[in-house]
């Protein structure tokens, strides 16, 4: 089943803001999807050092760039077009500080199966230049995890960065016992003739078959489809047990 919300605009410790899509007051978490939201931090923000344990983090960049640093001893930053992923397992420790100004970006938490929750911690990085960019019939898709992506998660999953031009469509698949959900950067459009619009959010249910967004105007959105645990999420703050 098809289903549209609004994303909920929420403030973190710091006063850095964000849009986000789930998990609000209104709309739970979507197995094995924790959280997903779009940040926006200022030049004088931030977020020092702090744990993670039990899930793995997506973060794709927008605009500007945001400066990475983990107890693993990794660090670097990313910029627009490009992403990273920490599996934070058994526990990892990280900040995140704008690089050279502002930034906004994307960020995704997904759970980690029962049996997979003690993994040693891991971090890995893409360029813009790493990541598939693929053009057809007025729509841009860039797969940010997905066939072609160096980024492999341990939650078999997609995600793709889809741009449609005026009078375009794309069909969006995913295997017929995934969840998904969409997530409105920019401009307007429809999902199976439903209407979408910047900062909405429509989430499919497995079982659902592949559905069509298009926009008359142009439009910008990301697509997220994954394989559930069926296992409940039990989030506290920024530790999934």
């Amino acid at each position: 089943m098809v289903s549209l919300h609004d994303a909920a605009d929420v403030t973190h410790a710091g006063g850095m803001r964000a849009t986000r899509a789930f998990p609000t007051r209104t709309h739970s978490h979507l197995d094995p999807f924790v959280l997903f939201e779009r940040f926006h931090i200022g030049a004088d923000q931030g977020f020092p050092s702090h744990r993670h344990a039990g899930f793995e983090i997506c973060t794709y960049m927008l605009e500007g760039g945001m400066a990475h640093d983990d107890s693993l001893g990794n660090a670097g930053t990313a910029r627009a077009g490009e992403a990273m992923r920490i599996s934070a397992g058994r526990g990892i420790e990280h900040s995140e500080f704008p690089a050279d100004g502002p930034c906004t970006g994307l960020q995704l938490w997904l759970n980690l199966p029962r049996e997979r929750k003690e993994i040693e911690p891991s971090y890995a990085d893409a360029t813009a230049e790493q990541l598939p960019t693929a053009e057809s019939g007025g729509a841009t898709v860039t797969t940010v995890v997905g066939e072609g992506s160096p980024l492999e998660f341990e939650t078999p999953m997609t995600y793709r960065d889809v741009t449609l031009a005026e009078n375009a469509s794309w069909s969006w698949d995913r295997p017929s016992d995934w969840v998904g959900f969409c997530f409105v950067l920019s401009g307007s459009g429809a999902v199976d003739n439903a209407s979408l619009e910047t900062g909405r959010v429509c989430t499919v249910a497995a079982g659902d078959d592949a559905v069509t967004l298009s926009s008359d105007d142009g439009c910008r959105v990301v697509a997220v489809a994954g394989r559930p645990h069926d296992e409940q999420i039990h989030q506290r703050g920024p530790i999934v047990a």
